[in-house]
């Protein structure tokens, strides 16, 4: 099997258990996931067979869509409702307030990972240091709120909308808001629906994944889909001998990145033109 799977994770699951069950099921070693999703968040999950497993470091860095709802008042250790409460507040907020606070954050930001989170400081995960009841001064990274808007509201809690870079903690977004706020809040639910080019709609919920695993292989989405925002370009044999002994070979085309195919339609790589050279960028043939 090569291909994209979209899948819909449930709640409950991680995304390392999604790839692991995947491969038991398809015994296939081959399986590779990009954009990790908590235990607690549900949704798009896109998952890499066979010879696409070399298209995750280009699709890490997708933006991505969320809905989120989070509730005021409420201050948890995770940032979420799954943890321990910190501490409970008033949260008489009027929703006007809410969104201008909301609109804050759109832009490049400064994000502190949470301390219940799978980076490594010092070779050490930090939720691993969050279970000893450690804390640890966490890197600043610069993330991007691309929008962020409210769909529904009952006065405490909130459902929002958000488009962001690679990178974002969403529980984190909402734990901040609370604070600015100063009321605090807590993440309470967490959906994906977008990744790149990828759209929850054509996703497949695991559940009916495993209930019939030999339908899955018609679902799978061809790895230069991927790529599809770039122009193709077919090669030559003669290409295709270079391409396949890793020497770049003369194109006549404007500088950029392109699809590069065989007369057969089979896909080769991803390439890089350059003053009419055309160089590897990712290979995926068949050695």
């Amino acid at each position: 099997m090569n291909g994209i799977l979209l899948v819909d994770k449930p709640e409950g699951w991680t995304s390392s258990d999604v790839v692991c069950k995947l491969k038991g099921v398809f015994h296939q070693k081959k399986i590779g996931h990009s954009g990790t999703l908590d235990p607690m968040a549900t949704g798009l999950l896109p998952v890499f067979f066979g010879k696409a497993t070399k298209a995750i470091e280009f699709a890490e860095n997708h933006r991505k869509v969320y809905l989120a709802s989070l509730k005021l008042g409420i201050v948890t250790d995770t940032q979420d409702i799954w943890g321990r409460v910190l501490s409970e507040n008033p949260s008489d907020v009027s929703t006007g307030d809410f969104m201008s606070v909301c609109r804050s954050f759109i832009g490049e930001i400064d994000q502190i990972p949470p301390m219940y989170s799978a980076v490594k400081i010092g070779g050490k995960k930090l939720y691993e240091l969050a279970r000893k009841g450690k804390e640890v001064e966490r890197p600043v990274r610069r993330i991007t709120i691309e929008s962020l808007e409210v769909e529904y509201t009952d006065g405490t809690e909130y459902r929002i909308r958000i488009e962001c870079s690679k990178g974002t903690y969403i529980r984190t977004l909402c734990h901040d808001i609370g604070e600015r706020l100063g009321t605090g809040a807590c993440m309470t639910a967490l959906r994906r629906i977008a990744c790149g080019p990828f759209d929850i709609s054509d996703a497949i919920p695991l559940n009916d994944i495993l209930a019939e695993p030999e339908s899955v292989s018609s679902r799978l989405i061809p790895t230069d889909e991927l790529f599809s925002a770039f122009p193709r370009y077919t090669a030559s044999e003669t290409d295709i001998r270079r391409i396949k002994c890793g020497v770049p070979f003369s194109a006549e085309v404007e500088d950029g990145i392109y699809r590069v195919y065989s007369s057969q339609n089979d896909f080769l790589m991803l390439g890089s033109a350059e003053n009419n050279v055309m160089h590897s960028r990712k290979n995926f043939f068949e050695v």
